[in-house]
């Protein structure tokens, strides 16, 4: 009777502690749709956003060697300032506007290119001008002269975008696993890949300046 009265006790306590955990686990948000809305719509309403600041991980992998590190950035549509840090320390810095970009330490035009054109365009993946538009039944396909984005249709987010860069280099983005950061949904992996490199975010922080 004793040993019985003890397991019931037991049992109780194990009952409280599962309610006490489930109801301390982070809510998951689920990521609304927006079918029957006008991607236009969708995409103007983006235009207000003016900078974006934003913390990550990152890996640059290059010939089967990764580096990793921890990334600083803000952002605008025509300029980026980017710091590297690794263990702490800060390793790499970049900069660019619509008339410069600098960076400490001198990098190649592949691996610049990846940090500026493919990151500021991962960021402002809505930001294209003059754009035609093609859908099939799961994608919009938003193109102008340089630029291709795909979108998903139910959830407005991109899924790809392909940039064609100088001397026929093409930069591909690849998006995964939105998430709701400073109250809006944004990718929160993104794969940069050109030439053969790959340049992999994760973003831990956002916010977003109007």
């Amino acid at each position: 009777m004793a040993r019985g009265k003890s397991l019931r006790a037991v049992f109780c306590i194990l009952g409280c502690l599962l309610l006490f955990l489930v109801s301390c686990a982070p809510k998951r948000f689920e990521i609304p749709t927006y079918e029957g809305i006008e991607l236009r719509d969708v995409l103007s309403s983006k235009e207000s956003i003016k900078t974006i600041e934003a913390t990550s991980s990152l890996e640059f992998e290059k010939d089967g060697s990764i580096m990793r590190g921890e990334a600083s950035l803000r952002l605008t549509p025509e300029s980026l300032d980017l710091q590297v840090y690794s263990f702490g320390f800060l390793v790499a810095e970049v900069t660019s506007d619509r008339t410069l970009t600098r960076s400490d330490p001198p990098m190649e035009s592949n691996k610049l290119s990846m940090l500026v054109d493919g990151i500021r365009n991962s960021f402002f993946w809505w930001s294209i001008k003059d754009p035609e538009v093609e859908t099939n039944e799961s994608q919009y396909q938003v193109t102008n002269s340089w630029k291709r984005i795909f979108i998903n249709k139910k959830t407005m987010m991109p899924e790809k975008q392909i940039l064609e860069l100088e001397n026929g280099r093409q930069l591909t983005i690849l998006y995964e696993e939105p998430e709701l950061m400073d109250g809006g949904w944004f990718p929160s992996r993104m794969r940069i890949e050109l030439s053969g490199r790959v340049l992999s975010l994760r973003i831990k922080t956002l916010s977003i300046m109007k």
